[in-house]
């Protein structure tokens, strides 16, 4: 994580901590909104491309947000948002061959271990993910070997462990971990055939965040 990032979240903790009013965690009927640094790590595999290998998937970082509401003092339901994502799309030996751009909302349901006097929270979630690609681009068509990308949507489970501190009566700060299921039909012209590549990206998601209480 980038040192600006990390030293915007210490600061942003320590101003929270001069707001005055008593600690009490979260409880039914709150709404969470946080923000901060997320990252999406691919842990990519797919079919062979010809005799390339497989595709790689960079890793990016953005802005996240969440949106949680609380049903009772021990579960709620979240929502992960982010700017758009951009990774990058190699083979091997041959380095990077294209450009994609995604964005992946996820809705979970998660159970929030203590109760409303806890200042540490930990909690798990489990729930769907979507993702949508656009601006599919080849940026290396290997002579005019390759044309016409596309890359299909997917729909898939997601998982979530996750901690708050609540500093005070209204802010917190947060890590999380996600893993999603994310599976696209890689579509393109390789020499003029038609061709469909199957590539799992089921990437491992971090996110260090800033929350608000209401």
């Amino acid at each position: 994580m980038k040192r600006s990032i990390v030293s915007g979240l210490i600061a942003a903790t320590l101003l929270a901590t001069g707001f005055s009013g008593s600690v009490l965690a979260h409880q039914a009927g709150d709404i969470i909104i946080r923000a901060g640094a997320v990252v999406v790590a691919p842990n990519e595999s797919s079919e062979q491309v010809a005799t390339f290998g497989e595709f790689g998937v960079s890793s990016n970082t953005q802005l996240g947000l969440n949106f949680g509401y609380m049903l009772t003092d021990n579960i709620g339901i979240e929502l992960l948002a982010a700017t758009p994502f951009s990774h990058d799309i190699s083979l091997p030996d041959v380095g990077k061959i294209a450009e994609t751009k995604q964005l992946p909302p996820t809705l979970v349901v998660q159970y929030y271990f203590g109760n409303a006097e806890s200042k540490l929270r930990p909690y798990i979630g489990g729930g769907v993910n979507f993702t949508n690609f656009y601006d599919n681009e080849f940026t290396n068509d290997l002579g005019g070997a390759l044309s016409d990308l596309s890359m299909g949507n997917s729909w898939g489970l997601a998982a979530q462990v996750g901690l708050d501190y609540q500093v005070n009566k209204n802010w917190l700060v947060n890590a999380s971990v996600w893993y999603a299921q994310i599976s696209t039909d890689v579509k393109f012209n390789l020499g003029g055939e038609a061709t469909t590549i199957e590539t799992d990206i089921d990437p491992w998601v971090y996110m260090v965040s800033v929350g608000y209480t209401f």
